[in-house]
């Protein structure tokens, strides 16, 4: 079992750092409200630390699950970020879901102070993390991957590496970029449904199991017609992941045109109140 660390205890954070403690790991936490972090060693037991630095002192792994770019620098460097407490030879995992560039500046400031750095972005979300169940896209060195792989297991139904550093990150874009359409696509059939008085529930149960079948559909539909909005990644955190999407074609030349248009639905949605809605809140511009 190894020694970790684990920085940053929201919804996906929290049950994550749990896997790990139920799998022998020896953990620390660390989360910028300290109320969390106590609340999380009162549940599962290992212990917290004031700062990253102090969290990373020790640990063989430090994995980190933030908010953006910015947190995710702010865990990493400085006097009280995780790489000042980190030993020669450590491995930083990173599940935030940020820019490939940010991931692939501190993958060079990690390799200067002799640390590996893996960036892990992660999707299934709060239930997923809760079970244990979540998809992990890595980029990074094969050999950082290898030593991290085992220890992301705890929380992993499947756990790839895809090429050197950000290619996770890029990975996670596209899972975004493929969610943000099917979820317009799902709000759309439900929203005509029910202005042509069909019993949406009952449609659904026959055209999943056909081509136009998907996770969304499954998991979300009977919320979605309920208006209920209550139930996983929200369309603030989605507003972010998306325009990391947007501005990395910008860079690489690729076109987004139905992803920077479902952006602008969601951004009316948050109009609507809605940012702490989950992401199948898109159905309510169509209400």
């Amino acid at each position: 079992m190894a020694k970790l660390a684990f920085l940053g205890l929201g919804v996906m954070g929290f049950p994550m750092a749990g896997h790990l403690m139920a799998k022998g790991h020896q953990v620390t936490v660390y989360n910028r409200s300290p109320a969390k972090a106590a609340a999380w060693v009162a549940k599962h037991g290992g212990t917290s630390a004031a700062t990253p630095a102090e969290a990373a002192q020790g640990a063989d792994f430090v994995m980190a699950c933030v908010g953006n770019d910015d947190d995710l620098r702010a865990v990493c460097l400085g006097p009280d970020g995780a790489f000042s407490g980190m030993a020669k030879g450590a491995v930083f995992v990173d599940h935030t879901t940020v820019s490939a560039l940010v991931t692939r500046e501190l993958h060079a400031i990690a390799a200067g102070h002799g640390l590996g750095f893996v960036d892990a972005p992660v999707s299934g979300g709060q239930a997923g993390a809760e079970n244990g169940a979540l998809s992990i896209m890595c980029g990074g060195t094969e050999a950082d991957y290898a030593a991290a792989e085992p220890v992301m297991a705890a929380y992993a139904r499947i756990c790839r590496r895809l090429g050197d550093s950000g290619a996770g990150q890029l990975a996670k874009m596209m899972n975004q970029i493929c969610i943000a359409g099917l979820m317009q696509g799902l709000a759309e059939a439900l929203a005509f449904g029910q202005k042509a008085g069909l019993d949406g529930e009952k449609v659904v149960e026959v055209i999943a199991q056909g081509a136009a079948g998907s996770w969304q559909m499954v998991n979300r539909h009977k919320t979605m017609l309920a208006d209920t909005f209550d139930f996983g990644f929200a369309v603030d955190w989605m507003r972010k992941d998306l325009g990391i999407c947007l501005d990395t074609a910008d860079q690489i030349g690729a076109r987004l045109p139905v992803t920077a248009l479902v952006d602008q639905f969601y951004k009316d949605v948050q109009l609507m109140g809605g940012g702490r809605n989950d992401t199948s809140s898109l159905i309510r511009r169509l209400k």
